[in-house]
């Protein structure tokens, strides 16, 4: 019985990364990328996800109560896993430990990332390009974001990967290979948008 609930709890833990979080990391990807097209396209971007219709409702069901679900569970995977690496040098084995370290990478972004906006916000800040620009025009803090966006766009994309298999859609050998090619440029191909947008904004 403990056995399955664990096995279910995994699951759905990998399940609530792909959706609905994963699903919010690239909408929030694609509204950053539009700074690439100058101040104002982003504001209009960002407020348009704003003025979305029952915005509160939605932030809290869809992105903030998975998410620290995955988070928490996540943390629980990360600290009583049995990483092999030293023993067992295996690309699998590497990409279990890196998806655990990058987790806990990720948890501390995001927070602070929700804490320099989403809170700032609630006490009568815009979140808008201006923002951003003041942000990372800290050559510290734009290492923290470039550090925090790959590791957010590794952690979501093998942990794509990881997905696929646990829910039966790569069970073959051959189509967990094609899979993991899939992954490598999903992270490669959101890491241009991610990396570009930071640039974009100084």
């Amino acid at each position: 019985m403990a056995g399955n609930r664990e096995y279910n709890l995994r699951r759905l833990h990998s399940l609530l990364g792909v959706i609905p979080v994963g699903i919010f990391l690239i909408q929030h990807l694609v509204v950053n990328h539009f700074a690439t097209r100058g101040a104002e396209a982003f504001n209009n971007a960002a407020h348009f996800m704003e003025s979305l219709p029952f915005r509160y409702v939605l932030e809290t069901f869809i992105i903030f109560l998975p998410l620290l679900f995955h988070a928490i569970y996540g943390l629980y995977i990360a600290f009583t896993a049995k990483n092999n690496v030293s023993k067992y040098g295996y690309f699998r084995n590497w990409m279990f430990l890196l998806q655990r370290i990058s987790g806990v990478i990720t948890l501390v972004f995001i927070t602070w990332h929700v804490w320099e906006t989403r809170v700032a916000a609630a006490f009568g800040a815009e979140v808008n390009f201006q923002m951003m620009e003041n942000i990372l025009s800290n050559p510290f803090m734009m290492g923290f974001y470039i550090i925090g966006v790959i590791s957010t766009i590794f952690h979501f994309a093998n942990g794509l990967w990881s997905f696929l298999v646990s829910w039966g859609i790569t069970v073959s050998p051959r189509s967990q290979v094609i899979a993991t090619y899939v992954t490598i440029g999903i992270f490669f191909a959101l890491s241009y948008v991610g990396i570009r947008s930071l640039y974009a904004f100084v």
